[in-house]
């Protein structure tokens, strides 16, 4: 009698019921509030450090992504060869080195543009391994049909942090500096890399490759190419990161130099982002959405599209609050179902080579969206940035939905 109220929680919540799951996904939940107060902060620095400009923040968001394009299909052929628990370690310990170092360059007033780009390349590259070792994690520590649930948990966190992270941000960057943003984020890093430490793997069995990497990343493409129901996802997600998923620099921008709202303002319209998405994430997190994938996959994708088309229309701070909420929602929608839909239909012996292409997809495409993202933002205005954005991913949302489509058909029954 005593345990029912953990055994409806598990029913509601299954990825809850595995130690390993709670361990990192509590971890996460407070690491997650540092990395987002940085990302504000960060956004903020740059646009100081740069007199507004939009075209010079999106350099830092391509350095920062540029690795991954580079290095990513490497990096997914490294990580399977070592348990994803122990990379982890690393990675998240030179996440929080990173962090540490711009907030001492940020708090003694030496800071420069520079320094940020640099940091920036280091991060990406951190990241590089970091992604495809944390997305692969998930299936060693929950059994394959609680996955989606474990995927939107961590995703739930992930929101929640961006609602609390940054009006953290604002008001540390009002009151005390923009470096208590980083040091507070390095500081983060501890609860992960605790939980990381304390977790059991020894049920996990690796199947070392004897090959070379790059013999390992052939046969992943390979596998990859034959199996639509994980290509025409990746294509998706590649497309949606490249220009529709730039918030990173055209809010800041929208929040600065189009509706004039400050740091306080440009918190609150990210929060009401994470509020859309951590509320979907929660419905996402529960069994109820199990038998909906396709559904949520399609609304998340056609409705990101055309809430970035609303942005670029709408000229106040309500609207863009709104459409900012809403957008929120799709992007989560779109990005859970994507990662199930990817890792589902992946084979074990592939999952770390397949989501190394996912992270490529979701984060090594960002460079070029980035650009283009902070050119049209620095020329045209963030309007005309958020409206070319939305009406270019509406056209290639439907064509990727015609071309799968028709692949389905073609498969034998």
């Amino acid at each position: 009698m005593g345990n029912s109220w953990t055994d409806r929680l598990y029913k509601t919540f299954p990825a809850l019921k595995y130690r390993n799951f709670r361990l990192f996904w509590f971890g996460q939940a407070i690491s997650l509030v540092g990395t987002w107060t940085q990302n504000v902060g960060q956004g903020w620095l740059v646009l100081e450090l740069t007199n507004n400009s939009a075209y010079k923040l999106g350099i830092v968001t391509m350095l920062q992504t540029l690795p991954i394009l580079l290095f990513s299909l490497f990096a997914g052929a490294f990580v399977e060869r070592f348990p994803k628990r122990n990379v982890l370690l690393v990675t998240q310990t030179c996440f929080g080195i990173l962090a540490a170092i711009l907030a001492t360059l940020t708090i003694t007033g030496v800071v420069q543009y520079w320094h940020v780009l640099l940091l920036a390349t280091l991060l990406g590259v951190t990241n590089t391994f970091d992604v495809p070792a944390r997305q692969s994690l998930y299936a060693e520590i929950v059994e394959k049909e609680d996955l989606t649930a474990a995927i939107a948990m961590n995703s739930m966190v992930f929101n929640l942090a961006r609602i609390i992270g940054p009006t953290v941000a604002a008001f540390l960057i009002a009151t005390l500096g923009i470096a208590l943003c980083f040091y507070l984020n390095a500081l983060s890093f501890v609860a992960v890399i605790v939980g990381l430490y304390m977790m059991d793997i020894s049920h996990i069995h690796l199947q070392r490759s004897n090959r070379k990497a790059l013999e390992d990343i052939v046969e992943g493409l390979k596998y990859v190419q034959t199996r639509p129901s994980i290509v025409f996802p990746l294509i998706m997600m590649g497309m949606l990161s490249m220009l529709a998923m730039n918030f990173n620099i055209l809010v800041p921008t929208l929040a600065k130099v189009q509706l004039n709202i400050g740091v306080t303002g440009y918190g609150t319209l990210m929060s009401f982002m994470g509020v859309g998405a951590f509320l979907i994430s929660i419905y996402l997190s529960s069994r109820a959405s199990s038998r909906k994938t396709s559904q949520l996959y399609w609304f998340g994708a056609y409705g990101l599209s055309s809430t970035l088309i609303a942005l670029g229309l709408s000229k106040s701070v309500l609207l863009a609050e709104l459409f900012l909420l809403l957008a929120g929602a799709c992007m989560q929608s779109f990005n859970t179902m994507s990662n199930t839909t990817i890792q589902v239909n992946s084979e074990d012996q592939f999952r770390g080579r397949v989501m190394s292409l996912y992270s490529l997809m979701f984060n090594g495409v960002t460079p070029f969206g980035s650009y283009i993202s902070g050119w049209l933002a620095q020329n045209l205005g963030v309007n005309w940035a958020f409206t070319i954005s939305g009406m270019l991913s509406l056209v290639f949302v439907v064509i990727i939905s015609l071309l799968w489509s028709a692949s389905l058909r073609r498969q034998p029954t």
